[in-house]
């Protein structure tokens, strides 16, 4: 039995109302060049070492970048997420993910942040905020460097919020400001307050409880080789790869 992986043809009609037209000659099979695409993140690869079922690596590696810098992949993500969330509830968290030497190795700005990538504690690395439906589902993500406040990602997630009854998150976000945006949106925060609060906001502990859901999505993201370890120079090209990894593990 090979150890290759293959989107089924279920799979592929789902993905296939996103793909970009072809225009002049009919291009490479798209199930064979996506499929090598996943193989290629999921196992942490070279380019160059692509097995040759999937065909030539230069084909793999420009169709990736075409379609990550088209934002094909943020897309299918989006709609995907739209059409089968779980509606009641959402999760938003935040990650770190190690940067690889050879991600900001070349001449860039200084530390690194053209590239989103930054120096905390655990060294250079990126951080990954994600939001999540009840079931741990991500809907949407956003790159940043690795020393950023969870605020920032906060942030730029509350634009694309969609509708839900609570959204649960630990106390880094436990901010008034952010409760106050969710309460505009109809949202019930259910967030611990931080320990420095004078008047702690009380929060359902049994709700609170399911936000392991989120923490387990982030290890299963990890799974993903080129997701744990970040290669990609390119923080667009490392974005597309976290979101290919979450529509191929829980939306497909």
């Amino acid at each position: 039995m090979s150890d290759l992986f293959w989107l089924s043809e279920a799979q592929m009609e789902r993905l296939e109302p996103f793909f970009p037209r072809s225009r002049g000659r009919p291009r490479v099979d798209d199930r064979r060049v996506l499929s090598g695409v996943i193989f290629i993140n999921r196992n942490g690869l070279r380019w160059r070492d692509a097995p040759a079922a999937y065909g030539p690596a230069k084909t793999l590696y420009n169709r990736w970048v075409r379609r990550s810098r088209l934002g094909v992949l943020a897309r299918i993500l989006t709609e995907l997420a739209a059409e089968g969330r779980e509606r009641d509830t959402l999760m938003i968290d935040a990650t770190h993910l190690k940067a690889h030497r050879t991600a900001s190795s070349l001449r860039g700005k200084k530390g690194g942040g053209g590239r989103l990538i930054g120096r905390s504690k655990g060294g250079l690395n990126s951080k990954l905020h994600t939001l999540t439906d009840g079931r741990g589902r991500p809907i949407d993500m956003v790159l940043t460097s690795g020393q950023t406040s969870d605020y920032i990602g906060a942030r730029v997630l509350l634009r694309s919020l969609p509708t839900a009854r609570t959204l649960l998150a630990d106390r880094g976000y436990d901010a008034n400001w952010f409760r106050k945006a969710l309460t505009e949106r109809h949202i019930q925060p259910c967030i611990p307050s931080r320990k420095c609060r004078k008047v702690p906001i009380p929060h359902d502990p049994s709700l609170y409880r399911q936000r392991h859901r989120i923490e387990n999505a982030f290890a299963r993201l990890k799974d993903w080789r080129r997701i744990a370890t970040r290669y990609d120079r390119c923080p667009d090209l490392f974005l597309s790869a976290c979101a290919l990894a979450a529509i191929v593990m829980f939306w497909l």
